[in-house]
């Protein structure tokens, strides 16, 4: 169990007037080290180096045309080119709520969404609506890299529980109880998960959200990957196995991971009246109401059927059993079999220690760089979700490339 305060310390931090140039909150932020990995992908790729990337956490697909049809005829509303309600279209929180129920199985008011210019907007919005300074929030770890730094900025005090390959990353009533204090505020919950893949089973959720329900815990349920399951993984929704927690829990979602719309900027949060009313007061000075073309595809997403859902679904399912069974081979690579999300998520630990294509492989982020040097293979460090040991990568490419990053990881790691 590990403890992370609200705001860091910068060392060598600029001064103007003996003030600190930058504010100590924004100053202690970490990047993105999903996007940096990206970036610097994209950067030797630039340079002419054939970068094969594992690193993005969005589908390779594009967003289905009915979907851009409706934006493409919103771009020619004159209505839609004016401010719109700051909580969302009318239309698209009704939506939001009839597929709630469709998929989820239980009904929320509409009057209880909020939609958001993102899944991002919607985890910083929840945890600023319920955290306070000093406030502590269980995190199972691994975990989505933005989850500490919207914790931090709300003021509260991340508190890690981690989970190992061995219990596929899955963290147990006991773990939280034994990190649960007096200060225990919230609890993040996220399955399937990013970044392992790892499905929790209706008995686990349950078990989880009665545990809260008892000790009176804040839920926070990220639920963007809902519809990415595979194998005898069922759907678990919180709210629909302990329907008592719903006053205290925050549902969020998008159409990023599900429609192939990450570059939209659509998600959304509900929950109980008062939360979602103060979350949508931050937002009407925040940002105001999300970009309205976006909105009207994002209704039409929610709105339509499922069909190219489950086509790319098919698609990933087909890369998985391909990445996991060839991951297996690499010597020193432990692979969970992930059931969710497009991710796998290796234990590279029996690597740490040993000499990789002429380095010391002194932790799982020294392993990716090497991977990328040697290899021009991008992928992210374990580091960036949680303990070093680890590297996650992203089955949402081709299978060519899937087939040649694969490929070229065993041989340098074989040789």
């Amino acid at each position: 169990m590990t403890k992370l305060t609200a705001l860091g310390q910068t060392e060598n931090v600029s001064t103007l007037n003996n003030h600190p140039r930058v504010s100590l909150r924004l100053g202690a932020i970490a990047p993105s080290a999903t996007l940096a990995v990206t970036k610097r992908a994209k950067e030797l790729a630039a340079a002419g180096k054939n970068v094969i990337g594992f690193g993005a956490g969005e589908p390779d697909f594009a967003t289905p045309n009915y979907i851009v049809e409706a934006a493409i005829k919103a771009a020619r509303t004159p209505a839609m080119h004016k401010y719109t309600p700051n909580d969302g279209l009318p239309a698209l929180r009704e939506a939001i709520a009839a597929k709630t129920l469709r998929d989820s199985g239980y009904a929320i008011n509409p009057t209880d969404v909020l939609v958001t210019n993102g899944g991002k907007q919607a985890v910083f919005q929840a945890f600023a609506a319920v955290v306070s300074a000093g406030d502590e929030v269980l995190l199972p770890s691994p975990y989505w890299t933005t989850y500490p730094e919207a914790i931090a900025l709300a003021g509260g005090v991340t508190v890690e529980v981690f989970a190992d390959a061995a219990a596929e990353y899955k963290v147990t009533v006991e773990q939280l109880e034994a990190a649960r204090t007096e200060k225990t505020k919230a609890l993040l919950f996220c399955s399937p998960s990013n970044p392992t893949g790892s499905v929790y089973t209706p008995d686990e959720v349950k078990a989880i959200g009665e545990w809260a329900l008892k000790h009176g815990i804040w839920v926070l349920t990220d639920e963007i990957y809902e519809h990415l399951l595979y194998e005898d993984a069922q759907p678990a929704h919180i709210v629909k196995l302990v329907p008592e927690l719903a006053d205290a829990c925050i549902v969020m979602n998008g159409v990023a991971k599900t429609y192939a719309m990450t570059g939209w900027r659509v998600g959304w949060m509900f929950g109980p009246s008062d939360v979602i009313k103060a979350a949508s007061n931050f937002q009407s000075h925040l940002t105001s109401n999300v970009n309205n073309m976006a909105q009207v595809a994002a209704l039409e997403a929610v709105s339509g059927p499922l069909d190219a859902v489950y086509e790319m679904r098919e698609a990933f399912d087909r890369r998985r059993r391909l990445m996991v069974s060839m991951l297996s081979e690499i010597p020193g690579f432990k692979v969970p079999n992930p059931k969710g999300a497009f991710y796998a998520y290796p234990s590279v630990e029996e690597l740490i220690g040993q000499e990789i294509g002429g380095t010391l492989i002194t932790s799982s982020a020294v392993l990716s760089d090497v991977i990328l040097e040697k290899a021009e293979v991008a992928v992210v460090p374990g580091e960036a979700f949680g303990p070093s040991g680890f590297i996650r990568l992203s089955y949402a490419l081709s299978d060519a490339e899937l087939i040649e990053g694969v490929e070229r990881i065993h041989k340098l790691i074989a040789s």
